[in-house]
């Protein structure tokens, strides 16, 4: 299994590509994440560079505690049942005032993308 630590900063709006294996498949992807101060959460999208194809709108950043929380899980259905890959945002830090991302601080968490994680691996 094969993750990526995405290149995240505070800046509230942030798009990038990354050329990535997802359980073997080639994925040209395209994140946009961004910091929306109403509800005062973080999200992430993540399209298909190659095609165009939005894959994944909006995903709230929401930090695991205890277990290990894939964000992708619902996404599994998609390109052909190859699905996405996983999503994890993890703590930097049992110190940090937030449970999950807040205004300035996404950069303090870590959000991991790669292969399809399943429950009772335990090298997530």
């Amino acid at each position: 299994m094969t993750y990526t630590l995405l290149p995240l900063t505070d800046d509230p709006y942030q798009v990038f590509t990354l050329d990535a294996s997802i359980d073997g498949a080639v994925l040209h992807a395209r994140f946009a994440v961004r910091y929306l101060p109403a509800p005062g959460r973080w999200f992430l999208s993540l399209w298909d560079n190659a095609s165009g194809e939005a894959l994944v709108n909006a995903v709230p950043l929401v930090a695991s505690v205890g277990a290990v929380n894939d964000l992708f899980t619902p996404f599994r259905y998609l390109r052909e049942g190859k699905g996405v890959g996983s999503l994890f945002c993890l703590r930097g830090s049992e110190e940090l005032a937030a449970r999950d991302p807040a205004e300035g601080d996404l950069s303090a968490f870590h959000v991991l993308f790669g292969d399809t994680w399943e429950r009772g691996e335990t090298d997530a």
